[in-house]
């Protein structure tokens, strides 16, 4: 089991969103943000920041650092650390399988990213095999994207929350928006936003992403 963060903002959670942190930081990067978020509409919610595994890094030279996957290149074409993307799928499905196990129904669950975390976020979420309440995926991409015949049909109707810089100067637009329509094209309703910014969080975004938190779990 990965080593994570908790936080309850309330007794008896009703929700639970769990946040998956980008290369090299962990899983505090982003439990001020979560603190940001105003949820009190949606009843109490438990907040999951998993620490990803140290992993040698191909892209900075080998050197060891949280990361979900090893990083051969940051292109479009370069290759996939294919057998790193399933391993974290499988340490994020057994957080997944917990949650369940505490009580909390899989419906009640968004699984969120940056970057590393958005790309697991999306390979893990689509391939989950009960339905989720969403999947968001900030300043990141869909890994595998060619691999989608692995995704769970009870999912295929999981609310996708997307969110891109547009000077984003390591995993440029291009590639979020490539992400975009290949899940689009796939039928996944996908709500994308943009932001004037690089490869960050914007108090915009965060808002926007609030509000749709709010529609996904308060969907009966």
């Amino acid at each position: 089991m990965l080593d994570m963060i908790e936080a309850e903002s309330g007794d008896a959670p009703t929700a639970t969103l769990i946040i998956l942190h980008g290369l090299g930081a962990d899983g505090n990067d982003f439990v001020p943000i979560a603190e940001e978020l105003q949820l009190d509409s949606v009843g109490p919610v438990r907040f999951i920041f998993p620490h990803a595994p140290v992993i040698p890094v191909s892209i900075n030279g080998g050197y060891r650092m949280r990361a979900w996957y090893d990083i051969l290149g940051f292109d479009e074409d370069s290759p996939q650390d294919e057998a790193g993307l399933r391993r974290s799928q499988a340490m994020v499905e057994a957080v997944l399988a917990r949650e369940k196990e505490r009580g909390m129904p899989a419906h009640r669950i968004v699984l969120a990213g940056f970057s590393q975390g958005c790309a697991i976020a999306l390979f893990t979420g689509l391939r989950h095999r009960e339905r989720l309440a969403g999947i968001a995926g900030l300043s990141g991409y869909l890994p595998l994207a060619s691999a989608a015949a692995e995704h769970a049909d009870v999912n295929r109707d999981v609310p996708i929350f997307l969110a891109h810089g547009t000077h984003d100067e390591v995993l440029t637009l291009d590639r979020g928006e490539a992400s975009r329509d290949a899940l689009q094209a796939l039928g996944y309703p996908v709500e994308w936003h943009e932001y004037v910014m690089g490869h960050a969080v914007s108090p915009l975004e965060l808002e926007e992403f609030n509000a749709w938190l709010v529609r996904v779990l308060s969907a009966p």
